[in-house]
């Protein structure tokens, strides 16, 4: 049986044509367990070419209970004239790549902000009651990263390490961890990041890029997943993982000697950035790993697998083959 399989219902969230502010791209969600349900914060971009954060929940995991019909974040900013896209994956302002975490009695969300001439890592956190009670009474942003540099795709632990706060804000050419007493982040406070596209020796990826979502405590250790182009395919995103030391999580302890997602079904590969899957959402619910990831730049997906199994399988250093069109989840 395969460890990671695609769930048969994908896409599970599509562009909506009714919703002028998702009519183009649903995409990218972050995730997080709260009671017992499953909340989605996707990546969505409409008429008009702004990025915006869509919400969804569902209580199995796969089948959406709710979608809210407006966006739950945005940037503030003053609408055009705008005359060329970012430097980002599209669109001509706002957010993207959600990465969501728990800390403290409230939700931490990463993010991507970015414009026609910037890219840089936003900040923002809202309490746990106000997310559960959808009042959408998010941090004013911060800017964490130094401006006239381009940085994406940070992630932040879900629990201190060593008593401080965790940001991880790269993977390649190695781990790079930032650590913080708070995220309150005075002026002129940054996380100083570098990124250099590397291959690894004996593996399968031509090029590191960055980490998918936030790290995931297990007996093993820290769970990440990450992107990275193949060597075989370098016209194709594919998903990676490793399990980093608990106690000094810039040690890499197992790391996937195969890709663990690849595209090969048809809505991840007909969309807007076609070959691509791209993951910044994981949750872990009743000992089963459910990843979430945008397919081609267009559509929300779900993999799934026993979580035991899958640490086994990386620990072991052993192929962790996917099954493309997979059973039911509920059916054991």
């Amino acid at each position: 049986m395969a460890l990671l399989e695609k769930y048969w219902g994908n896409p599970i969230i599509s562009p909506e044509p009714s919703h002028l502010w998702e009519s183009f791209q649903t995409f990218n969600a972050g995730a997080i367990l709260l009671n017992g349900k499953i909340h989605l914060l996707y990546r969505a971009v409409g008429d008009d070419w702004v990025s915006r954060f869509g919400y969804a929940s569902s209580e199995d995991g796969f089948k959406m209970d709710e979608r809210l019909p407006t966006p739950v974040y945005e940037r503030a900013f003053t609408m055009g004239p705008f005359t060329s896209f970012s430097p980002s994956g599209g669109g001509y302002y706002g957010c993207e790549d959600p990465r969501l975490v728990e800390l403290e009695g409230r939700i931490y969300m990463t993010y991507n902000a970015f414009g026609p001439q910037e890219l840089r890592v936003g900040l923002t956190s809202i309490s746990v009651e106000d997310f559960l009670n959808k009042r959408w009474r998010w941090s004013n942003e911060k800017l964490i990263t130094p401006p006239n540099e381009v940085h994406k795709n940070f992630a932040i632990f879900p629990e201190r390490i060593c008593g401080r706060i965790a940001i991880l804000h790269s993977i390649s050419p190695e781990i790079s961890i930032a650590y913080f007493e708070d995220l309150e982040f005075a002026e002129g406070e940054w996380v100083r990041s570098h990124y250099h596209p590397t291959a690894v020796a004996g593996g399968w990826e031509a090029e590191v890029k960055g980490c998918g979502p936030p790290p995931i405590k297990t007996e093993e250790g820290w769970l990440l997943f990450y992107h990275a182009i193949d060597k075989g395919e370098p016209w194709k995103y594919k998903v990676g993982a490793m399990i980093l030391d608990l106690e000094n999580p810039e040690k890499v302890l197992y790391r996937s000697k195969t890709p663990v997602l690849e595209p090969d079904q048809w809505y991840e590969n007909s969309g807007y950035k076609p070959g691509v899957v791209y993951t910044c959402g994981a949750v872990v619910k009743d000992e089963r790993l459910i990843l979430y990831y945008g397919a081609a730049d267009n559509y929300v997906c779900v993999a799934h697998a026993w979580l035991d199994e899958f640490l086994y399988a990386l620990k072991e250093r052993k192929e962790i083959h996917y099954q493309k069109e997979n059973m039911d989840p509920h059916v054991t």
